[in-house]
């Protein structure tokens, strides 16, 4: 199989396509905001242990590798356009389902048709924003789509001090919110000149051998991510901060990560790409180290905001490139091994600094973090050269 190379042809944006994405991926970045910590509290209210509330996050994660997998005969019976209707409109039924019951076997299950739904959103709406983005506004288009992300990952939780953890009205508030979007969805996907393409088979592997350097900035991406919101708090705490102040650093770095994203974009759009995103992990790899340095609160939230829009850039550069680089069915294949990697990244990511912090320090953390993404920019860089 040839390895498709996006045409240089100038083609207009296609803005219908471009709001349909940019909707459906923030409703998803919602759902999993607040769905997250949200299940987690009720389950353990309940008295529910914590190895079954894991178990409940895992089956979540199998959804998610169950959706990857099945990515290429999906796309190749039903348009992509309406996967991605139907997987909103399947997330709002999953939630409407933790709203009325109170089983955990029906949770178990809701929670695994959850992970399927939110993950064929994800993979088939990257690849329908780059169908729909001209070359040179594609990197703009990426920052903007890494903003809406952001947000709803902001915004699901706050959901939570506005309307409880008690009672059923934040499910049913999240899932009439994605009815309505899946059903915006199909209203603009009628106005759209664009699809997202099926993935051929072996398209998954295709990609991973033609992009390993996009590969490997995805798995740095999670890896950081990860360490950022979940390992920074227990740091923080263990080097005598507050646990409002953990809190808080994790909360401000939501912020300025999203509104850094336009930036990025435009960035991408007026210098070499590659060369932005080997900027962007080597400043996230420096502020991970400098962190234990600083005593000063203020600054420590300065640096893990720059932090957090640094590393989260380093996913807008990969989405820009895959658009850059590739057309067609490798464009899904290329979003689902981006959701592979980030999974293979986050789960190092949260391992290999939380050891770090058991064997040596709490600065064994955010160093071993910095040291990480310093070489895995190295290899960016060696595998970039090698194509």
């Amino acid at each position: 199989m040839s390895v498709g190379k996006a045409s240089e042809a100038v083609f207009v944006l296609d803005r219908a396509a471009i709001a349909a994405v940019i909707l459906g991926v923030t409703a998803f970045s919602v759902s999993q905001g607040l769905t997250y910590p949200l299940i987690s509290l009720i389950m353990a209210r309940q008295g529910v242990t914590d190895s079954v509330i894991g178990l409940n996050a895992g089956v979540f994660s199998l959804g998610l590798a169950v959706s990857t997998l099945a990515i290429g005969p999906l796309t190749a019976r039903l348009a992509g356009d309406k996967i991605i209707i139907v997987g909103l409109a399947g997330c709002s039924l999953c939630l409407f389902v933790f709203g009325i019951t109170d089983s955990l076997a029906v949770w178990f299950l809701a929670r695994f048709l959850l992970g399927i739904c939110v993950n064929l959103v994800f993979m088939l709406s990257e690849a329908w924003l780059n169908a729909a983005c001209p070359d040179h506004l594609r990197g703009r288009i990426s920052g903007l789509y890494g903003a809406g992300m952001c947000a709803g990952f902001a915004a699901g939780p706050l959901a939570i001090p506005f309307f409880g953890s008690d009672s059923s009205f934040p499910f049913a508030i999240l899932a009439v919110y994605l009815a309505i979007v899946a059903f915006a969805t199909a209203v603009l996907s009628r106005r759209a000149r664009t699809r997202p393409q099926p993935s051929p088979p072996g398209a998954l592997v295709t990609f991973v051998r033609s992009a390993p350097a996009l590969v490997v900035m995805v798995f740095a991406f999670g890896f950081a991510d990860i360490a950022a919101i979940s390992v920074m708090p227990v740091y923080f705490v263990k080097t005598g901060h507050s646990e409002a102040f953990a809190a808080i650093a994790v909360t401000m770095v939501a912020l300025p990560t999203a509104l850094a994203q336009p930036v990025v974009g435009l960035l991408l759009d007026r210098l070499p790409r590659h060369g932005v995103a080997i900027a962007c992990g080597l400043i996230a790899g420096a502020t991970f180290i400098i962190i234990p340095f600083l005593e000063s609160e203020p600054a420590i939230l300065a640096v893990f905001a720059l932090m957090g829009a640094a590393e989260f850039a380093l996913y807008t550069c990969a989405l820009t490139l895959l658009g850059t680089h590739y057309t067609g069915g490798l464009l899904v294949a290329g979003s689902a091994v981006f959701g592979l990697s980030y999974a293979i990244g986050s789960a190092g990511g949260s391992t290999a600094t939380a050891s770090a912090m058991d064997i040596f320090s709490p600065a064994g953390a955010p160093v071993t973090a910095g040291l990480v993404l310093f070489v895995l920019v190295a290899l960016m860089l060696r595998l970039q050269s090698d194509r």
